[in-house]
């Protein structure tokens, strides 16, 4: 038994403050178990490129432990088509996302997500990243995350 408590959560949120990322995966499954559970913590300014799960097809369900992030659904285009504002004590506790549908998520305030999503884990096929968007690392990545961050922002108000 692995129980998620605070204390793990804090800890994981100082670990992504140290990373160039701004963000840490913490691991419960191995690679080639058919369900991969993780909690990502991630701090505002970390970019996470749009990507899919698609062949193989991939369902991932995504849901706040503490702190508030976006999930970004895109059209196969490029355009936002929803915004949900995932907050443990707000009105979206989680999205269940299915295969072939393009998204990412961005840190509102430091946080932690728990995902679960279908294995086993082949870095070669587990994302399709979007062809419409920069890739983390890159120098457009930046700006591609404040024209999000601004979009979401006018979502809120």
């Amino acid at each position: 038994m692995r129980p998620i408590t605070q204390q793990l959560i804090d800890a994981l949120i100082a670990q992504a403050a140290e990373s160039p990322r701004r963000r840490v995966p913490y691991n419960f499954h191995e690679h080639h178990e058919p369900v991969q559970r993780m909690i990502n913590a991630i701090l505002p300014g970390s970019y996470i490129t749009p990507h899919k799960h698609e062949n193989p097809d991939k369902v991932e369900l995504i849901a706040p432990l503490t702190g508030r992030a976006a999930l970004v659904h895109f059209t196969d285009s490029g355009d936002v088509a929803q915004i949900f504002i995932l907050d443990p004590n707000g009105p979206v506790r989680g999205v269940d996302i299915p295969p072939r549908v393009y998204h990412n998520f961005v840190a509102l305030t430091p946080c932690a997500v728990l995902e679960i999503i279908q294995g086993p884990y082949h870095a070669d096929t587990h994302k399709q990243f979007a062809p419409w968007a920069p890739r983390e690392g890159t120098p457009q990545a930046a700006t591609y995350l404040q024209r999000l961050e601004a979009l979401i922002a006018a979502q809120s108000l």
